[in-house]
């Protein structure tokens, strides 16, 4: 900790870039999934957003952020030293030591957050409000905050050297995993045709995603240096490329571009990135962008009719299967000289795929059997779904007494 000197540029860098992952959940995701969904669950889909984003600013300053991110404990979780935030303002963050530790509290709680809200896509239309908020607040303290601490707060795999620059593990294979496992125990909607209702909506939010994840990915740096900088711009490129990808299956497939397919595949390539932003080159950044398309596109076209699981927005296919990808591209693709901590195979060492590997298969599994467990538990306590009328007539008007829309 001898160059741990506070710098007003990092700090103000920092902030900035919290500020942008926040706009990423509300309302990024909230438009994203709003437009998508149908109108008569418009206000639904948007409050799932919103609320996962209080219970989780709340959970993260009582508790999350000292198991997360406080002193080691076998591996597998946090030191409770520091619950309640016991911190002086001006103490600065033993993971980023440039900036005030309470400036990293809060980035790390806006990865949390989005985490969660990411899961609630798949599940749109058909689960009880009140189950969601009790699925969100048992999903970040046993899931969410273990699998953190794990890869980012010191944990068995930042021990073994599983590289993961901004989520690749944490956020998108442990959303998307986690929304496939509830999907399986909601079972499926009872209609199933979901055309978006205002693809306006979620253009928005795809930008607001865009926008926002250069902060999510540059941020991640921790410094407002030329690493921020890589990052930034491999962010951009392997969305560009994906959706130029997306856009090119669209045409093979039917003969003609969609917008829907366009921003999915932007979604998707910011997915795919995330892992590796801090630590591959530009043109790595494109080839992980173009191949991220065709394996979300298959997962979304083909495994998901082939293993009959319900996921709405596809959570599972874009978020897990990109996010899957982009780990194991990391192991490939990471660069030395682009970030001394972390060498890939084609670097000179094949291992770090190993260690890829080991990082995606700990994480998802931990993340699908807890799920499941937790899903069980709510279905048998409050219950997961809705009646089968309010499903029918909408949860706007049947659980909140709203409408998005005159009628």
């Amino acid at each position: 900790m001898a160059d741990a000197i506070l710098n007003s540029g990092d700090t103000a860098w920092m902030l900035i870039s919290t500020a942008l992952v926040v706009l990423m959940t509300v309302p990024g995701v909230a438009l994203f999934y709003g437009g998508l969904t149908k109108k008569i669950n418009v206000l639904n889909t948007m409050f799932m957003s919103l609320i996962a984003f209080a219970i989780t600013s709340i959970i993260w300053v009582l508790y999350g952020y000292p198991l997360a991110f406080g002193g080691d404990i076998m591996g597998f979780i946090g030191s409770p030293a520091n619950m309640f935030l016991g911190v002086g303002v001006d103490q600065l963050a033993a993971l980023a030591p440039t900036i005030p530790e309470y400036v990293y509290i809060a980035f790390q709680m806006t990865f949390a957050a989005i985490t969660i809200a990411l899961i609630s896509g798949a599940i749109v239309g058909r689960m009880k409000f009140s189950s969601w908020m009790a699925f969100v607040v048992l999903w970040i303290s046993l899931v969410y905050i273990p699998i953190a601490h794990w890869v980012w707060g010191g944990g068995w795999l930042f021990q073994m050297g599983a590289l993961d620059f901004a989520g690749g593990t944490v956020v998108h294979i442990n959303s998307g995993v986690a929304a496939l496992a509830l999907v399986l125990l909601l079972g499926k909607r009872k209609d199933t045709n979901l055309l978006p209702h205002n693809l306006g909506y979620s253009v928005i939010g795809a930008a607001l995603l865009w926008f926002g994840w250069f902060g999510f990915n540059a941020g991640s740096a921790l410094t407002a240096g030329g690493l921020a900088g890589s990052a930034f711009l491999v962010t951009n490129t392997a969305a560009a490329a994906a959706m130029i990808s997306w856009i090119l299956i669209d045409y093979l497939k039917t003969g003609k571009p969609t917008l829907l397919g366009a921003i999915s595949g932007a979604v998707a390539g910011l997915v795919a990135i995330t892992p590796a932003a801090g630590f591959v080159t530009v043109q790595a950044a494109v080839l992980i962008g173009l191949v991220t398309s065709f394996v979300s596109y298959f997962a979304i076209s083909y495994l998901k009719s082939k293993l009959g699981y319900d996921d709405a927005l596809d959570v599972f296919g874009i978020h897990g299967m990109s996010g899957l990808w982009g780990a194991l591209a990391t192991g490939l693709f990471a660069a030395p000289f682009i970030n001394a901590l972390g060498t890939g195979a084609f670097y000179g060492n094949p291992g770090q795929i190993i260690t890829q590997i080991i990082a995606v298969a700990a994480v998802a599994g931990y993340s699908f059997v807890v799920t499941l467990i937790l899903g069980k538990i709510i279905d048998l306590t409050l219950g997961l779904r809705v009646d089968e009328k309010q499903e029918i007539d909408g949860l706007d008007t049947n659980l909140h007494e709203e409408t998005g829309y005159r009628i």
